[in-house]
């Protein structure tokens, strides 16, 4: 390779721009004294063909512009400045850097001594610095062509209060799907296949949320134990979308492969909302690999100690977290989102750990600018964004506490929802209001039902059918002696750990799992599947499978009559609240009305309205909900009234049946049961005659009230 000229080029905008007739290259770093531009001929080659200085500094940004060069092309940086730990540096020009803004990634990370910047053999840990040469073993960022046909593709905006968001894996959805050419079996292309596109439809989700999708390593002690990081929470680049999901290997094809994925899931209607990792990077602590930010400007990138500069502040516990107080750290994140916004047609965000990254300046009260930055964005206002409202630091858990527009992972609906069901005592009061919507967390600021995310599992925890087959984790394969994990999940085993042939329990599991499922799709809010989960899979009592590539991890297709009749009434879940306004009201209930109805009421088994006494009883574990969709407050579109049928939402947590007395109704109207999870076979709507209805243990059952004018048909329980 030979460059023969290299012009001053422009700062903005940063990575590496190709215009047509060149490439435009620039990089942030506040404290370096030189920067090298990497320029590699093949993928293959140990060591770079040519290294150019960077010729301008321009407020921080050092570029350079190279004519000639064209999409494809691999480079790498090396940064050149103090190698001082104590004051915050770790500059280490021995060190083949990624580019924080590169839009591709080629090749993998390869684990070498080389990879670290200081002397791993050292007496004196990181204060040593390395002089061994890791180009060899680095990926290659890769100038892409952002030109891509979209067509007529629009997003489908679909409003949060009308969505049901599912979490899936991109290559664990697909990997052991019969209907997916085995080539494109767990990867982009494989998701957007039409049989996968199908059954997302046939569900009836309307957005996928996948786990992180954008380029990650898997850590050394996980590669040394010959496992990988499935999950992907180990970020590297902010930009590039990771290559292992790519059905093909050039990375030109693989930005494409992601955006033909987005657009097919839009022509069906589907939104995708990405799950990403900006509190920390795959770097780690102190003694963590140089591999991309903490070789171009540790200082800025990174929350170190004050006092002690070469020491992280660790608020995610991975080893480090994003400075979200520097203008260029905050500059990344914002320019990412919009990236995969405007060039990758992404619908949303779910952001993990985000406590993080609404973390001011150590020992201060006051919060970082991204929130503000963020809410005036003209281009992320439109998208979904969805925090995970905690992280590991001092005041961590942050549920109801994000302004609008944030919606949040609701973790007291999960939590709250499962030891209802579980049958704890006194949770009936704290149920009831998850079940509302938790309007104690979120009316304060002006946010709505939809704005809590109700998830009773996801990827990280129990699946479903863990959840009602394990009391307690079992972990063994990830190595870790079982050490790793949540070891407070309120599940419950039925009568046997795990799995077992036993008809009473399979019975009662697979009820405890529909109970689950109904009480996710009729809670105010906005329900959160998690992939597998409507098809009863297991992960064998592994709670934190984010080191498990392989079955334990990937959703198992084969059919089996348990699968098919949870699929079977997931599907009918997710119809049943789409044809309600009711279960997805965009304003909270308020109880009583001035012309003296009640727009929902809380009953007892007597009929009668739940006293503020019986909330407070411990031993109170089966209620009832009176939703009235005769008078939602809430209008369409253009302007006419919402109006809904009335709904009779009864559970029974406890181990007795209990017979529940139907509230009165007028003379022309009558009770239909159209759910209830003791009869998983009902599908058609049953009129009941007799004023009580008898709800069975461990059951949920709905009821709709219908006018009818035809004479009564008396269709007792025994029926059903």
């Amino acid at each position: 390779m030979r460059i023969t000229d290299v012009w001053p080029g422009r700062p903005y905008p940063l990575g590496a721009t190709w215009d047509g007739e060149g490439v435009n290259f620039a990089i942030f770093s506040a404290h370096a004294t030189r920067v090298e531009l990497c320029l590699f001929d093949r993928l293959d080659a140990l060591h770079e063909a040519v290294r150019i200085t960077l010729p301008e500094r321009s407020a921080d940004i050092w570029h350079g512009y190279i004519p000639g060069l064209r999409p494809g092309q691999l480079y790498g940086y090396r940064v050149y400045g103090p190698y001082t730990p104590q004051q915050g540096h770790r500059f280490n020009p021995y060190k083949l850097l990624i580019d924080p803004y590169a839009r591709a990634l080629a090749g993998q990370l390869r684990w070498d001594k080389a990879n670290y910047g200081y002397r791993v053999d050292s007496p004196y840990g990181d204060l040593t610095i390395g002089k061994r040469d890791s180009a060899p073993y680095v990926p290659r960022s890769v100038v892409i062509d952002p030109q891509f046909d979209w067509g007529n593709d629009r997003p489908p905006d679909i409003p949060l209060a009308d969505s049901v968001i599912y979490e899936l894996h991109v290559k664990g959805f697909t990997k052991l799907h019969p209907a997916v050419p085995e080539a494109l079996r767990g990867t982009y292309a494989g998701l957007a296949t039409p049989a996968v596109i199908a059954y997302l439809k046939e569900l009836g989700v309307t957005a996928v949320e996948l786990l992180p999708v954008q380029a990650f390593i898997t850590d050394q002690f996980l590669t040394d134990r010959g496992l990988t990081n499935y999950w992907g929470y180990q970020p590297i680049n902010y930009f590039s979308p990771e290559p292992r999901y790519a059905s093909q290997s050039d990375p030109q094809a693989q930005v494409n492969e992601f955006k033909a994925m987005v657009k097919a899931l839009h022509a069906a209607g589907i939104e995708v909302i990405i799950d990403v990792v900006y509190n920390h990077t795959g770097e780690g602590n102190h003694l963590g690999p140089t591999l991309s930010f903490r070789g171009i400007d540790n200082a800025s990138y990174y929350r170190l100690v004050p006092d002690q500069p070469r020491f992280y502040l660790d608020d995610t516990g991975t080893g480090n977290s994003l400075n979200m107080n520097n203008p260029r750290a905050l500059q990344i994140v914002l320019d990412s989102l919009r990236y995969w916004v405007t060039e990758m047609h992404v619908d949303g965000f779910r952001f993990d750990l985000a406590r993080t990254l609404v973390r001011g300046p150590a020992g201060s009260e006051q919060p970082s600018p991204f929130l503000t930055m963020v809410q005036q964005d003209p281009v992320l206002q439109r998208v979904k964004l969805i925090a995970e409202p905690w992280d590991v630091g001092f005041d961590g858990y942050w549920v109801g506490r994000f302004p609008p527009p944030w919606a949040e992972w609701n973790g007291r609906y999960r939590d709250t929802v499962r030891r209802f069901w579980k049958g704890d005592p006194g949770q009936a009061a704290e149920f009831a209001s998850r079940f509302m919507g938790s309007m104690d967390l979120y009316h304060h600021n002006g946010r709505r039902p939809y704005h809590s995310i109700n998830f009773v599992t996801a990827h990280d925890g129990f699946t479903l059918r863990d959840l009602v087959s394990y009391n307690e984790k079992h972990n063994e394969a990830n190595g870790e002696e079982n050490r790793d994990g949540d070891s407070h999940n309120n599940s419950w085993n039925c009568g046997v750990e795990g799995p077992t042939d036993d008809p009473d329990i399979r019975a009662l599991r697979l009820r405890q799992m529909m109970n689950f499922i109904a009480t996710l799709f009729l809670s105010q809010g906005t329900p959160m599947v998690l992939a597998g989960d409507e098809r009863g899979r297991t992960q064998q009592g592994n709670n934190n499978a984010y080191c498990q590539d392989n079955p334990i991890s990937w959703v198992d297709w084969q059919s089996d009559p348990e699968a098919e009749l949870l699929l079977a009434f997931t599907r009918r879940l997710i119809a049943f609240r789409r044809q309600h306004p009711v279960l997805r009201r965009r304003r909270f209930f308020v109880g009583h009305l001035a012309n003296a109805e009640y727009d929902v009421e809380w009953l007892s088994p007597d009929g009668q309205e739940v006293s503020a006494e019986l909330w407070q009883q411990p031993d109170v574990h089966c209620i009832g909900v009176l939703l009235n969709g005769a008078v939602i407050d809430d209008r369409t579109e253009d302007g006419q009234p919402i109006r809904d049928d009335v709904l009779l939402v009864l559970v029974n947590a406890g181990n007795e049946e209990v017979p529940f007395i139907l509230p009165d109704w007028p003379d022309d109207a009558e009770w239909h049961v159209v759910i209830d999870t003791a009869y998983p076979d009902l599908h058609e709507p049953v009129r009941v005659t007799d004023q009580l209805y008898h709800i069975k243990p461990r059951a949920l059952a709905v009821l709709i009230e219908r006018i009818e004018r035809d004479p009564p048909v008396h269709i007792d329980q025994t029926t059903l």
